[in-house]
């Protein structure tokens, strides 16, 4: 969504470097350039000048002109201004002291109130609380059979006692659901609202209504992310004419330029929450201002990596893996290499993993080249083989090759490919498992080293001590091993060079002192 955004921050940012000092024009000049990209991004005119305004002050002031490289110092105003307006700090749900905790959605219709409700039901039994969806919208049609379908996947119980299409009456529904939550013992209520495609007195009444029945301790407002700026607008109706506690944006995973996400949080004084970005009850999460701005700024979100493989690794059988890397790395098979790759499939598309690596801006049309498909295919191919086959690809011979590939659909050359790969990840995961660095990659601290560096070291030691090639010379140097006080040949002990009686004496290094080639240290 914020590609566009994304991209004209990074071309402003490297015209900055390599610069020693800023002067006042490249400080406005930067700004000029922020100020078009946020305005592209159809960020709100308000909040563009706020920002711009912030960036500009701190950028004239000591802190830039001091600094060692101006450059990463303006992108970290830039950095921390985006926070800012983004609600600066992780918003948590407020749980009420007594169950049940009622939250209440809000938003207009189209906004994805009813595929939230499950996502966020989803996510709070995840987190050990009972949830229960009520279905309030009674006058968009399907719309309580679509909540029943939506909680049925994500396995979190709904309260529809009306059937909706018009008829019943949302208010009661909404009451009544309270009771029902205390005498069924679930801790957590979502209720469900009816929207409208524009904002109208009778949208505000029902919401209203429905607000005064059940006493939310949350109220949020669900928002599109791709309305743009329109989102602003409705966000101050419903903030004047219901109020809300938190802001959760859907849609995230547009093509839009995504400015209502950067101007709600400021214009409403309320805090973004939940981010959406996906059709999957899965594409939801809590939402970090600071994850979200370092993703603006192409810095990735590692943060959010780490805690989606947290959730999808088990951990028992990671460390089981990483004990068969260990050693040769030879118990480590193809069954082992599938269930590697379908922990990763389930962190979510492999497009939006990669994205959220630091420095894949550059890479985002390879990254949306990425062919999901790919993991697919590898899945038939192993599937496909014995389970010998796959305890010992070394086994695969030119008609094993062919016969799995007819079972599995693809082409020899795809097998190939994959017993090519899987050897490849093997030899790579092996090093890493016993401290071993990166292949090509030896003597980088923390990254390089491993057995490899260490023998080659050894060796090199072993060269430096390791006696002349000459057999006159290996005696020579025998000999004054056998007695130091020798001197240097040529004079007593003692003697000086030139002629000089207090000099210092002076002894023959050996050839092999120096890393000489072999052919010329033979010779010596």
């Amino acid at each position: 969504m914020f590609d566009t955004l994304q991209d004209r921050l990074a071309t402003t940012f490297k015209s900055l470097r390599g610069k020693g000092r800023l002067t006042e024009a490249d400080v406005d000049a930067t700004a000029r350039e922020i100020r078009i990209a946020l305005l592209e991004a159809d960020v709100a005119l308000p909040v563009v000048r706020s920002f711009i305004a912030s960036v500009k002050e701190r950028a004239h002031g000591a802190d830039v002109s001091a600094a060692l490289n101006p450059a990463q110092q303006v992108i970290k105003i830039v950095d921390e201004e985006l926070v800012a307006i983004l609600g600066g700090e992780t918003r948590r749900l407020r749980f009420a002291k007594k169950a049940p905790t009622v939250i209440m959605l809000a938003g207009l219709q189209g906004a994805g109130k009813t595929t939230l409700a499950g996502k966020l039901g989803r996510w709070l039994k995840e987190q050990g609380t009972t949830p229960m969806l009520v279905a309030a919208d009674l006058q968009r049609p399907n719309a309580v059979n679509q909540l029943q379908i939506v909680g049925g996947q994500a396995g979190v119980t709904v309260y529809a006692p009306e059937p909706g299409n018009g008829t019943g009456d949302p208010v009661a529904v909404a009451r009544d659901s309270i009771e029902h939550a205390r005498r069924t013992l679930h801790d957590v209520v979502i209720v469900d609202t009816a929207g409208r495609l524009g904002i109208d007195a009778e949208l505000m009444q029902q919401a209203a209504n429905i607000r005064d029945a059940v006493h939310p301790d949350e109220t949020l407002f669900v928002i599109d992310a791709m309305v743009g700026q329109d989102a602003v607008t409705t966000a101050l109706a419903f903030l004047d004419g219901v109020g809300f506690d938190g802001v959760v944006l859907a849609k995230l995973d547009g093509d839009a330029r995504g400015g209502a996400a950067l101007s709600v949080a400021q214009v409403t004084g309320r805090p973004v929450m939940f981010a959406s970005n996906g059709e999957d009850l899965t594409d939801f999460d809590v939402f970090h201002p600071d994850r979200m701005a370092s993703r603006i700024l192409g810095m990735g979100d590692m943060l959010t990596l780490i805690e989606q493989a947290e959730k999808t690794f088990d951990a028992e059988q990671a460390q089981q893996t990483a004990d068969k890397l260990r050693g040769t790395g030879s118990g480590f098979t193809l069954d082992d290499f599938l269930q590697q790759m379908q922990a990763v499939r389930k962190m979510g598309s492999l497009s939006k993993i990669f994205g959220m690596l630091p420095g894949m801006g550059e890479m985002k049309e390879q990254i949306a080249g990425i062919d999901e498909r790919e993991v697919d295919r590898l899945q038939a191919i192993i599937q496909s083989m014995t389970p010998a086959e796959r305890a010992e690809p070394k086994m695969i011979d030119g008609s094993r090759r062919q016969r799995i590939s007819r079972g599995s659909g693809t082409t020899v050359q795809q097998v190939n490919q994959l017993v090519d790969r899987f050897f490849e990840a093997r030899t790579m995961m092996t090093q890493l498992a016993n401290g071993g660095g990166m292949p090509g990659m030896p003597g980088m601290p923390g990254i390089g080293g491993g057995k490899r560096a260490k023998a080659k070291q050894q060796a090199k030691k072993g060269r430096a001590k390791r006696g002349s090639g000459n057999p006159a010379k290996r005696a020579e140097e025998a000999q004054r091993a056998a007695n130091p006080s020798a001197g240097a040949p040529g004079g007593p002990a003692g003697d000086a060079p030139f002629g000089r009686p207090d000099g210092p004496a002076v002894t023959s290094a050996p050839a092999d002192d120096f890393e000489l080639p072999k052919g010329l240290r033979d010779l010596i």
